[in-house]
């Protein structure tokens, strides 16, 4: 899962960065409002935690632009203010929680997590299913029935995207996106190798689960019905 941090404190936007990037989250980090915006406008984030205090847009600036737009990504809001008012004019604006400097690191992973569990696709995925295939999101291994293999990270977030979104076409920008994150140089060709380890995977595994690419879009998961 990949994570934004929209927060103009370069020392802690990098200590929060290294912390989620240790419990096994991408996150990427913006030190403005406006360029938090934009990046958060993509749609390829899945919690975005916010500050209020920032330089050219404040974070409930922010907030209000991005659910105007119709984005819905979890909003975790961190702030100095403690004062009643501020939390709630952001839980208001469509914050998903609020959380004051300083913090606990326990305390902000633990928000984090939540913040992921309200997601409908998202919950109770310790171990996700799609036909005979589980994926093991602590161990990062997939298996069919007694077989299974261990799948490095950008394998298992493929893996992970398209047994998310088991009935939708994921195009190639979107995978992407997602997974080498917006400023990467990585191109088409990096797709198409990563779907090719995990075919071979699959057939290993001897899954009925296949990868079927739908020309000039992307691709989906593919098996029979029960």
């Amino acid at each position: 899962m990949r994570v934004l941090i929209i927060e103009d404190e370069v020392r802690l936007a990098a200590t929060l960065q290294d912390l989620l990037e240790l419990n096994g989250y991408a996150a990427d980090v913006r030190h403005d409002g406006e360029a938090g915006l934009d990046e958060a406008l993509t749609g390829i984030y899945d919690v975005v935690i916010l500050d209020v205090m920032l330089p050219k847009m404040d974070g409930f600036t922010v907030l209000r632009r991005l659910r105007e737009a119709g984005g819905a990504t979890p909003i975790l809001m961190l702030t100095a203010r403690s004062e009643l008012s501020d939390r709630v004019e952001g839980l208001d604006r469509g914050a998903d929680y609020y959380l004051t400097k300083p913090f606990e690191p326990r305390e902000l992973m633990a928000c984090v997590r939540a913040l992921t569990r309200r997601q409908p696709e998202l919950r109770n995925t310790d171990v996700l299913s799609c036909g005979d295939l589980s994926l093991d999101k602590s161990s990062f291994t997939l298996s069919c029935g007694e077989r299974n293999v261990r799948l490095s990270r950008k394998e298992f977030d493929m893996m992970e995207l398209f047994m998310l979104n088991q009935k939708q076409v994921i195009t190639k920008e979107n995978l992407l996106l997602k997974i080498w994150g917006y400023e990467s140089d990585a191109e088409d060709n990096n797709v198409e190798v990563y779907v090719s380890f995990l075919r071979r995977k699959l057939e290993h595994l001897r899954s009925q689960v296949k990868i079927r690419t739908i020309r000039m879009v992307g691709y989906c998961l593919e098996y029979p019905a029960p």
